[in-house]
């Protein structure tokens, strides 16, 4: 944490304007911004909640980073062709400032907040795993504490560093990540539980199967999680961040590669070590619930806690907090580009003053961090959390995209009702006191009521700003 806190200081005398913070001056590797990519999309999801659905689920759970695999080879094939030399053209800053060029203002606002509000939650999520994992595996520290340090020590270098001190720490936390679970986590949990033939005599059935997984529960992940490559933030910032459209689509293939299979089944292997553990009675003496009582994500912690001695345990907390970090540092810096540019400078621009904007990214930075700390304080599972900001954003964001990018429609009236409904469908329809069809995600409902607005209003109300009905050319 404290070499954390040094580079954001090192970086906070390095950038010199809003572009410097927000995307790293837009001169980035390959390989710096591919593992910023793995790192940040494997952060509280990878350490608590893939954890959690190891110790369910068994070797099955790393399907759910498969989609991130799918998501980013998609994005590097037909999105960021289309969009990377635009976005250097024009000076981008933000995913909604695409959605303004291809529709208005207006629409360019909405998704602003959506993305704000997506993104803050995403930034608790991770906060609350961090906090999770320090209170489950260091004796005699409440969550409350652990919360508070986890989300001071993220807000601090992420405000002070932006978008160069991110990448650069998720590159450090992502080689302290593997480093640990590879040589220490995998192989000392292994050893502890009796090795293959205890495992084997432990595990219920299914769980060293790929197959211990039904089609309503991909089809959800891959709803959910595929199509926030397209409409995330915080890869927008970091498509925008890379020297040129070869090294970002160079990065998106290193990143889906890294993602699935090498950290998922480290993951969700983790996991089912901890399901072994509990069954073999190992979390007796921390007075935990049995394995059918206790919290998923709590397993992975309690294993580290019972089988590592002081030093190592050091060192595999420092692992998951890498993880951790990496994710929330991401999501703040999407939260507050867009809080900033998209709807702070709508209302009070700041015209060309560049160290004027600086100051107000650090400001509006550690001020949505203190929002995002308060919102963690009330939540109880990172998982659901997660799931629920990127349902929210990918309902909202990912039709009019799709509609704009691919299909050439640019009518701001039908992307205005496509954002509003398929995100308050989502919401309501995941906060309502009844089972979905098939038990579907709500997402796929959002989706397809924002699918549906579009069309509909695409027909009824002509905008005036959409090139094909003007008889426009243009070129996308």
């Amino acid at each position: 944490m404290i070499v954390l806190l040094a580079i954001g200081a090192h970086f906070l005398r390095r950038n010199t304007d809003h572009e410097d913070y927000f995307v790293g001056g837009r001169g980035m590797s390959a390989w710096h911004i591919g593992l910023s990519v793995v790192a940040t999309d494997v952060g509280g999801g990878f350490s608590i909640g893939l954890g959690g659905l190891g110790f369910m689920m068994g070797l099955s759970g790393s399907w759910m980073l498969f989609t991130g695999l799918l998501g980013a080879w998609m994005a590097a094939v037909w999105l960021i062709p289309r969009v990377y030399t635009l976005a250097n053209k024009q000076r981008f800053l933000t995913f909604p400032q695409l959605i303004g060029h291809y529709f208005d203002g207006r629409a360019a606002f909405v998704a602003g907040i959506i993305s704000v509000v997506g993104y803050l939650g995403f930034t608790s999520a991770q906060m609350l795993a961090g906090a999770k994992l320090a209170s489950s595996a260091v004796a005699d520290l409440d969550l409350d504490t652990a919360l508070l340090l986890m989300g001071a020590i993220t807000v601090a270098y992420t405000a002070l560093g932006g978008m160069k001190a991110v990448v650069y720490t998720d590159t450090v936390q992502y080689f302290v990540l593997i480093t640990g679970l590879a040589f220490v986590g995998v192989p000392i949990a292994w050893h502890a539980v009796g090795g293959w033939e205890a495992i084997r005599a432990s595990v219920r059935p299914g769980q060293l199967s790929l197959s211990n997984v039904d089609a309503v529960t991909l089809i959800n992940w891959f709803v959910t999680i595929v199509p926030i490559w397209f409409v995330g933030m915080t890869l927008y910032q970091r498509i925008y961040a890379s020297s040129s459209e070869r090294e970002a689509k160079k990065a998106w293939f290193i990143a889906g590669l890294l993602e699935w299979p090498l950290m998922a089944f480290l993951g969700v292997l983790l996991g089912l070590l901890g399901r072994v553990a509990a069954d073999q009675g190992m979390f007796a003496a921390l007075a935990a619930p049995s394995a059918e009582e206790l919290d998923p994500e709590l397993g992975l912690p309690l294993l580290l806690r019972t089988i590592l001695p002081v030093g190592l345990m050091g060192v595999m907390l420092s692992v998951y907090f890498s993880a951790i970090l990496s994710t929330a540092d991401s999501c703040l810096m999407a939260a507050s580009g867009n809080f900033l540019t998209d709807i702070l400078d709508r209302f009070f621009p700041f015209g060309d003053n560049d160290k004027r904007m600086l100051r107000a990214s650090q400001w509006v930075t550690l001020l949505l961090g203190i929002v995002a700390i308060a919102v963690a304080a009330t939540m109880e599972n990172v998982l659901d959390l997660m799931l629920s900001s990127y349902a929210f954003m990918v309902s909202g964001l990912l039709v009019p995209l799709l509609a704009a990018v691919f299909l050439g429609r640019r009518n701001a009236n039908a992307a205005l009702g496509a954002m509003i409904g398929g995100g308050t469908t989502t919401i309501a329809l995941a906060h309502a006191p009844i089972h979905l069809p098939l038990g579907l995600d709500a997402n796929v409902f959002g989706i397809t009521a924002s699918a549906l607005i579009f069309l509909v209003l695409d027909r009824a109300l002509p905008s005036t700003n959409d090139p094909l009905r003007a008889g426009i050319q243009f070129d996308t």
